[in-house]
């Protein structure tokens, strides 16, 4: 999602543990708060727009190479981010948006596991971003709800879809990171 949308300042993050997560500089990242749950498909009705989203989680690091691309055309939001877990639900974060040149070049030169999923933003009250991720190949047929916010307050009171099977927000597994490296969760 283009950074800054569902993504705010660094307040409420402690610097110390900031630098132990290797962000030594809190003016550079932002925080993201976010919130999950596996659903058994998509609520067509409620879809705003969708995109195509190819990630590469480059291996030995935090490190997620995104091309994500909306279907109705338009250009493609192509970026180098790096996510550290403050907790199961908050992350520093910082992003690097590139030219496709750029792109190319380090998608032919970085290892690592690779994810395709089609996300389908839905509309969501202000100050949340809300979607549902399609997953593709290897993960067809899994689908997983995911809710950013801009408070901690949103993000604490906000009602789980009433679509959603369970919230798996502090289940690991269901990470992006660990989707691609192992697969689907048992």
């Amino acid at each position: 999602m283009p950074h800054g949308y569902g993504v705010s300042g660094p307040a409420k993050v402690d610097p110390a543990l900031a630098r132990s997560l290797g962000f030594p500089k809190l003016s550079y990242a932002a925080v993201e708060r976010e919130r999950r749950w596996l659903c058994a498909g998509v609520p067509r009705d409620q879809i705003r727009e969708t995109f195509v989203i190819e990630d590469l989680y480059v291996s030995g690091s935090r490190l997620r190479l995104r091309d994500m691309r909306p279907t109705h055309g338009g250009p493609a939001l192509l970026r180098l981010t790096r996510k550290a877990d403050v907790d199961s639900r908050t992350r520093l974060i910082t992003t690097i948006y590139l030219p496709e040149t750029e792109f190319e070049m380090l998608a032919a030169s970085l290892n690592g596991a690779r994810i395709s999923k089609l996300r389908h933003r839905l509309h969501a009250p202000p100050g949340v971003s809300f979607s549902v991720d399609e997953f593709r190949d290897a993960l067809a047929g899994l689908f997983l709800a995911e809710a950013e916010f801009d408070t901690d307050e949103a993000l604490a009171a906000f009602q789980g879809p009433s679509f959603a099977i369970r919230e798996v927000t502090d289940d690991v597994e269901y990470t992006g990171a660990s989707l691609a490296r192992q697969g689907r969760p048992t």
